[in-house]
């Protein structure tokens, strides 16, 4: 969420951001409600302090004048009820309105229309050069047992899937590669609960796109996590941080869950787009002046686990477009991928600046002055998309895979 004053002081710069967001959200009828909100509290105070001088008077009083003022207190109550009665519908308006506003793209994000628009800033690593007719990752994991969609669809429906095999080691031995060179990065290590509060889901301020694409357990009233940005981001909600131990900075292992509404074609062919998979996430909250280089960071960790696989891949600015509701800035790791003939995201990292932190109340303490962190995410491994670049780029003519040499050491066979 965005600084109301901010908003005030800043109104055509927000209309700019809504409309490169491709966002529509009335900035005019806000503003109109935030006056409207505040007039209302000005009086609702005022009447509330001259019911609160007569509640001092009746204490005061004595006895034979009590029944008089207290006769002036019951009129003076139920036009107090009606005013606050008013000013909390305004204010609900006010805030609907409020957590629509996204996130002001940082100056450096290209505009564009829709992700034909995202600019490709950097490419790693060769293409490999098959002097065979690759296959598909479905077809290689049906060939050495390794995947099954069939039987996973038997028990739970389209776009789920049994890994079995060495691509259950191959997935684990990416999660304990990440976690050691992470670990060395300054990272707290966190298996957090992947059910969240609605409350908690509204501060991240991904709602605002729609609740298509999440999974909600009516009964309960939890939202299963997309990512472990989720539950990560919502961790210290309320709560304010010692400026000294900034930036805190986290690597969460946990399933995610999408409905991946819309999904068609090729994209939902084997373990590409499915509902559940896991996922090795980085979290920092750090300090505001520091939120640029900490995503910049982020991005080289990014490549770097990348370039230990000795996978190609491209990084690819997002356009304001596809930015997202919270983010102001984005890049993706796009992964070649024989069987598209393309590359394809498998990471992405976003500062989503203050805009996490309004919505949650995280702050931190310096210098007697409290103020807003900043919130960073970004991929470490998405396990099931990364293992299908394994299968694909180090696929061998007799049907074999050449494991990366970086995850050798953490499996049993050769």
């Amino acid at each position: 969420m965005l600084d109301i004053d901010f908003i005030r002081e800043n109104k055509e710069e927000v209309k700019k951001a809504c409309k490169a967001k491709q966002e529509d959200v009335d900035i005019d009828k806000l503003l109109e409600l935030d006056e409207k909100r505040r007039s209302l509290k000005t009086k609702v105070d005022e009447m509330r302090h001259d019911q609160n001088k007569l509640t001092k008077k009746v204490e005061q009083a004595e006895e034979d004048e009590r029944e008089e003022i207290i006769e002036e207190i019951k009129p003076l109550k139920k036009k107090l009820q009606k005013k606050e009665d008013e000013w909390k519908e305004v204010k609900k308006k006010w805030k609907d309105l409020m957590l629509q506003v996204p996130n002001i793209p940082v100056s450096k994000v290209p505009e564009g229309e829709s992700e034909e628009d995202n600019v490709v800033i950097d490419q790693w690593g060769d293409k490999p050069d098959f002097d065979f007719e690759p296959k598909d990752h479905l077809e290689i994991g049906r060939n050495l047992n390794l995947i099954d969609v069939e039987r996973a669809a038997k028990v739970s429906g389209s776009r789920f899937a049994y890994l079995k095999n060495e691509a259950v080691l191959l997935q684990f031995a990416l999660v304990n590669l990440s976690l050691a060179y992470l670990l060395e990065k300054d990272f707290t290590p966190v298996l957090p609960p992947v059910m969240l509060r609605p409350d908690a889901m509204e501060g991240l301020g991904y709602l605002e796109q729609g609740e298509d694409d999440m999974y909600f357990l009516e009964k309960d009233e939890l939202f299963l996590a997309g990512t472990a940005e989720h539950p990560l981001a919502a961790m210290h909600s309320g709560e304010v941080l010692d400026g000294e131990d900034l930036p805190l900075r986290y690597v969460a292992f946990s399933p995610s869950f999408r409905r991946e509404a819309g999904s068609y074609g090729k994209d939902t062919r084997g373990i590409f787009r499915v509902h559940q998979f896991n996922k090795v996430e980085m979290f920092s909250i750090c300090k505001p002046e520091n939120s640029t280089d900490e995503h910049q960071f982020f991005l080289d960790l990014e490549q770097q686990l990348m370039q230990l696989l000795g996978i190609p891949y491209q990084v690819v600015q997002m356009c304001t477009a596809d930015l997202g509701h919270p983010v102001a800035n984005k890049y993706d790791i796009e992964t070649w991928m024989p069987s598209y003939n393309d590359y394809r995201e498998t990471h992405s990292t976003s500062n989503c600046t203050d805009f996490q932190a309004r919505r949650l109340n995280i702050q931190y303490e310096e210098d007697g002055e409290k103020k807003l962190v900043h919130t960073v995410n970004g991929t470490g491994f998405a396990l099931g998309r990364t293992l299908i670049a394994i299968l694909e780029n180090y696929q061998k003519e007799d049907g074999s895979i050449e494991v990366p040499s970086a995850l050798q050491d953490y499996l049993e066979f050769e």
